[in-house]
């Protein structure tokens, strides 16, 4: 049986994995902000309750979708 041996992460790596988390949390906190502002309350609550559809909604905010 082989096993993989994993060494450390490297610095790109991590980079990548703190921007994209930095991005996402990021959108949703937009969706949040802007549906409190508007009175969107059941998009609000579904935003705040599944993390996807506030960082999709973010994003949407973002570009002018929403």
């Amino acid at each position: 049986m082989r096993v993989a041996r994993l060494g450390a992460m490297d610095f790109p790596t991590a980079l990548l994995f703190l921007l994209i988390a930095a991005f996402c949390y990021s959108a949703w906190l937009t969706s949040i902000v802007f549906c409190a502002a508007s009175g969107l309350r059941p998009l609000l609550i579904a935003s705040a309750t599944f993390f996807p559809i506030g960082v999709v909604h973010g994003v949407g905010v973002w570009f002018g979708g929403w």
